[in-house]
């Protein structure tokens, strides 16, 4: 088996630099970097990870669990995770904790057994007070969409509650004042933040809110379609829909045109996320924007700061939302 002395030697440079070159590139002229990868390479050197990390104590490895592996926003999340881990030569472990808090403590337990160096947990099900004591318990670990008190300085998430608020402002602003809302799972701190921030804006300008006018959904296009049903069969009457996130307002609008309902010209619709089929939609759906890669890659640089001690970056633990203008809303007719 070649070893780090032998490429050091072919190399012309210290076992040290080999050993820079392997784990943090960054770090080496790009002169000498082509150096050892070339002795490397005509050696046949081959990195032994296990070897590695019984001797650093540490895996490279960053376990990340999240409720589902389907849509678009987790798929976007660990997209910016993934790139800045993987640009930092670490690897990342994915388990789903399907929203159960049984399964979400199976899956951090199954990851620890791992000797993951680092948990990002975006878990909806497990209290705060276990996350608190995880933390308690010297697990390094960031939560994402998700902000915990006592813990803060481990938590990276969106303000739901101001843009819940901006959506519907939005409606008023334009004039609606009969909108109805498709909230997402209410068990869920970004269902119900969400939630709260549509009925702020409502009490901001005078306007009570009304359960009639309210669906629960779960956060999929299907109930989006099935809210928008539900609310018409009841009798609801609106001219406007809020929904708490984009494949709900997706869902909403195909239940609007078969109710022969024009969006926005009988009906206005705005969702929230921004996630990557919104502005294919036809019209581009209005939208609250969730930085959802942004989050993750801050995810990742925590990480890499915290366990790693890799150049500091600049955090925001609790990010702001915006509103994204597109074709789906405009004034009551």
């Amino acid at each position: 088996m070649v070893t780090i002395k032998q490429v050091s030697e072919k190399a012309g440079v210290s076992s040290a630099t080999v050993s820079r070159v392997i784990n943090n590139p960054d770090t080496v002229k790009e002169k000498t970097r082509e150096l050892v990868m070339a002795a490397m390479a005509e050696l046949g050197y081959r990195h032994n990870v296990v070897a590695a990390s019984l001797a650093s104590n540490k895996t490279h490895t960053i376990g990340y669990v999240v409720p589902e592996l389907h849509g678009s926003f987790f798929g976007a999340m660990m997209g910016g995770t993934e790139q800045a881990l993987r640009q930092a030569k670490k690897h990342m472990l994915i388990a789903t904790g399907h929203s159960d808090a049984e399964i979400e403590k199976e899956q951090i337990d199954a990851l620890l057994s791992r000797r993951c160096d680092a948990l990002i947990l975006h878990v909806e099900a497990v209290s705060d007070d276990y996350l608190v004591n995880l933390v308690k318990q010297g697990v390094q670990l960031v939560v994402v969409n998700r902000f915990i008190e006592a813990i803060g300085e481990h938590c990276i998430s969106l303000d739901n509650i101001k843009g819940g608020y901006l959506a519907t402002r939005h409606l008023l602003e334009i004039g609606h004042t009969k909108i109805a809302y498709v909230a997402g799972s209410l068990f869920k701190d970004d269902g119900k933040n969400r939630l709260l921030g549509h009925q702020q804006a409502l009490a901001e300008w005078g306007i009570g809110y009304d359960e009639n006018l309210t669906f629960e959904g779960n956060f999929q296009a299907r109930s989006g379609t099935e809210g928008i049903r539900t609310l018409v069969e009841q009798g609801a009457s609106f001219t406007a829909v809020a929904c708490a996130n984009d494949e709900m307002a997706s869902g909403a609008m195909i239940a609007l045109r078969e109710l022969g309902r024009r969006v926005p010209e009988d009906v206005s619709v705005i969702g929230f996320d921004n996630v990557d089929f919104a502005s294919y939609l036809s019209p581009g759906l209005t939208t609250i924007d969730y930085p959802v890669q942004k989050i993750g890659r801050m995810a990742a640089h925590w990480v890499l700061e915290q366990v790693y001690g890799h150049v500091r970056h600049d955090f925001e633990h609790i990010l702001a939302p915006r509103l994204i203008l597109r074709g789906t809303t405009s004034s009551p007719h």
